[in-house]
């Protein structure tokens, strides 16, 4: 019994230790999914080919899963997922992938990646791909989230209403330069 005592005494000992020299437990989990089932609604598009109605399962298990088909010399411009890491699967042909590091190295990581071959790319990291061959390509990517976010590079600086000046200076040119490359871009008025 006094053996008992002791070690909840030491317990209570340690615990009012750990509290008074900033000790802090942390918990973490991700969020619970948006909805408990999904119910498909096949009128509203999403911008993409597939729907809610193609994969309606999908929706309530916190991932998102897309077919990525490339012609030859197309491209899947620099864009990051700000809320989900990505792994995909070259189906069919070949692609030259790559991401970036983080500031400030910048680093580019990349290389040509045929069929079977798998990638991953960590969250928010800028990532592309190129289908430099003569043949087409697929893939299949799957992302960590059910709502991953898709950010393209070049539409945030050049299609979002941002000042040409801000853009000019952050591109290290001149505002008619940024208006000349604007004017390939649908730029969103606020």
């Amino acid at each position: 019994m006094a053996m008992v005592g002791r070690s909840l005494l030491l317990l209570l000992l340690l615990v009012t230790l750990a509290a008074g020299h900033g000790v802090v437990v942390v918990v973490a989990f991700d969020p619970n999914p948006l909805q408990d089932f999904c119910v498909a609604d096949p009128t509203r598009r999403y911008g993409f080919t597939a729907r809610s109605v193609d994969i309606p399962g999908l929706n309530t298990l916190g991932a998102s899963a897309a077919r990525v088909d490339v012609a030859p010399g197309g491209v899947f411009p620099p864009h990051y997922h700000p809320r989900a890491s990505e792994t995909a699967v070259v189906l069919v042909g070949a692609v030259y992938f790559g991401f970036v590091t983080s500031y400030p190295d910048s680093r580019v990581v990349a290389k040509v990646l045929r069929r079977g071959d798998v990638f991953a790319v960590p969250q928010g990291l800028v990532h592309f791909l190129h289908n430099n061959g003569s043949e087409p390509a697929a893939l299949y990517a799957s992302l960590s989230s059910q709502n991953p976010g898709l950010v393209l590079v070049a539409d945030a600086l050049l299609a979002a209403p941002l000042p040409v000046d801000l853009v000019a200076k952050t591109l290290l040119t001149d505002e008619a330069t940024v208006d000349k490359i604007r004017a390939n871009f649908i730029v969103h008025r606020s």
